[in-house]
């Protein structure tokens, strides 16, 4: 990405607020037409007062000169609060952006891009982001304009000088150039490494127990550290070349004030101008290459946040790769059945997943899925909510394909429990009314009580306002369990999707479990993965999937004699 679109979108970000940006510009004027004053004013200090001793002029100039600060002194200040409130609106808008932007991908997107990474671009990227537009709008526009008016001023007075000066302009930009590359490049490099910094953050913290079970605190230290020190020497090899950069500039800056004041003093032992006039001068000039030496000072800070702009502005490219397509309508409630035909599915498009799937599933039946692992059962439930797209046949629900209605009327219909829980670091009460924060805290308890869950939330000393901690960790697998159910039961959708909702509990909590699922089940048309086939014995119809495609379909006892996959697996559970 270009740095003309770069600072094109970034532009493009500020377009709302033009009117403040407006009269945040007419403020850049009056203090860089008073800069230009500040500059001019010099002549006259010099030449009538201290040359030709004129009382007049030292009665008025030091108020005139009070004034003049006092002045732009204030509309400085309202530059200065306009375009930073501008920026930091947009830094704002941009996080809420971003983020609401990370949460429309696709489940795809999440399984390939780490956590980290995605933190790292809230987070770090758009802070960086906010030091290049506070940088680029508040200080380059301001004192661009100031550079002008400074020029105007060197040009009125002596025009020879000024074009000399200006030889020296070009020559100042160059190191500008040439270093903002490096200096691109190892933002970019910078924040890569933070990035990671951040993945690795979270991926040992997340896995806690497991580090501490491993006994691999040590491991993940060692491993932060070098993730540190790689970025550390990144940040000491952009300091190196920030180190040459400002002396540079001021080599070039003092030879062009040495060429100045030899060519000027000769014009005024010449006699051809005034001293106060070159004083004037000088002081212009000096104050136009102030700017131009800011730049280099800030240039690094200008390409670490064009960097960050670039990685930002690139995830927000991206499209979520499922969608609901143009003049989608809502699904109906659902009545009928879910069908089914001639369904494949690769995540990949060459290893096939699901093969030939076809299955008609009536409303209210429960329908169990079993298999070995890896044989495609957890996918094939994945494609119901439509987390991902087919990629051949179809899936009909009353007779109506999923990619022909919208998400949000898909999902509505359909609720899901699953062996990894999902909860928030929020209270009891938040969790289980996730889905409708509108619902009755009756409602709420009656959810909670199908769950089998209402006797541990009242006995806890703050009942439903008690805050679970991170995933829920203040509570047992098999409370977390059912707090899911309960939220599952609270949505009260036609459709339900267990996807091995007991696997992960022990016995004693199995049982409690298995009563809310009971509960949940109640009137709904269910599918069921579990590899326990404990828990599906009493399912209407059980289907085996072995490499991709249904090999076997009935009842418990139906399949049991067949003597096929179904007693295979059950054998391997049940016998030595």
């Amino acid at each position: 990405m270009s740095n003309k679109i770069v600072f094109k979108r970034l532009y493009g970000l500020i377009l709302p607020y033009k009117y403040q940006f407006m009269i945040a510009m007419f403020a850049a004027l009056v203090v860089a037409g008073l800069s230009g004053a500040q500059a001019y004013m010099v002549k006259p200090l010099l030449d009538k007062i201290f040359f030709e001793k004129n009382s007049y002029f030292l009665a008025i100039l030091p108020f005139a000169l009070v004034a003049l600060f006092a002045v732009k002194g204030f509309f400085y200040g309202l530059n200065f609060f306009l375009l930073e409130k501008i920026g930091q609106t947009v830094i704002r808008e941009m996080r809420i952006k971003v983020f609401g932007h990370i949460h429309l991908q696709s489940l795809s997107f999440f399984h390939k891009t780490p956590t980290g990474e995605l933190i790292s671009r809230i987070i770090s990227d758009i802070n960086y982001m906010q030091g290049a537009i506070s940088t680029v709008v508040v200080g380059l526009l301001r004192d661009f304009l100031q550079v002008i008016f400074l020029l105007v001023v060197i040009f009125s007075m002596n025009w020879k000088l000024a074009t000399l000066s200006l030889v020296f302009l070009p020559a100042a930009a160059i190191p500008i150039v040439k270093f903002g590359k490096l200096f691109r490049r190892l933002s970019t490099r910078m924040q890569e490494e933070t990035a990671e910094i951040s993945n690795i953050i979270h991926e040992s913290i997340t896995g806690a127990p497991v580090v501490k079970a491993f006994t691999m605190e040590r491991y993940e230290s060692k491993r932060f550290s070098s993730q540190v020190w790689k970025l550390f020497n990144t940040i000491i090899e952009d300091a190196r070349y920030r180190r040459i950069q400002h002396p540079l500039m001021e080599v070039i800056g003092g030879m062009g004030m040495a060429l100045i004041i030899w060519f000027g003093g000769s014009e005024v032992i010449a006699g051809n101008s005034t001293p106060g006039t070159f004083f004037a001068f000088l002081t212009a000039l000096v104050m136009i290459y102030e700017p131009i030496k800011a730049v280099s000072k800030i240039n690094s800070t200008v390409q670490q946040g064009l960097a960050a702009a670039v990685r930002v502005f690139s995830l927000l490219d991206q499209h979520p790769e499922i969608t609901s397509k143009p003049g989608a309508a809502d699904l109906a409630p659902f009545q009928n059945d879910i069908s089914l035909q001639n369904l494949h599915f690769s995540y990949d498009g060459e290893h096939p997943v699901l093969q030939d799937i076809n299955l008609t599933v009536p409303a209210g039946e429960i329908l169990a899925i079993v298999g070995p692992s890896g044989s495609g059962k957890s996918t094939l439930a994945n494609l119901i909510p439509r987390f991902f797209d087919i990629e051949q046949g179809s899936l009909l629900i009353d007779g109506v394909d999923i990619r022909d209605v919208t998400l949000k009327s898909l999902r509505r219909q359909i609720a899901i429990v699953t062996q990894q829980t999902i909860l928030f670091n929020d209270t009891i009460r938040e969790n289980i009314a996730y889905g409708d924060q509108n619902k009755s805290e009756d409602e709420i308890k009656k959810a909670a009580d199908a769950a089998y869950a209402l006797k541990f939330i009242e006995e806890l000393p703050e009942g439903f306002d008690t805050v679970i901690g991170e995933s829920g960790i203040r509570l047992s697998g098999g409370e977390r369990q059912r707090l899911s159910i309960a939220r599952a039961i609270l949505k009260n959708a036609p459709i339900l999707v267990l996807d091995e909702a007991t696997s992960a509990l022990d016995t004693e909590s199995e049982r409690e479990v298995q009563k809310a699922l009971e509960n949940l089940m109640k009137n709904r048309t269910t599918f069921v993965i579990a590899h326990r086939l404990s828990t599906i014995k009493n399912a209407d119809r059980i289907i085996v999937i072995k490499n991709g495609r249904i090999v076997e379909e009935g009842t418990h006892d139906v399949l049991l004699e067949l003597d096929g996959e179904y007693e295979t697996l059950y054998n391997m559970q049940y016998q030595n």
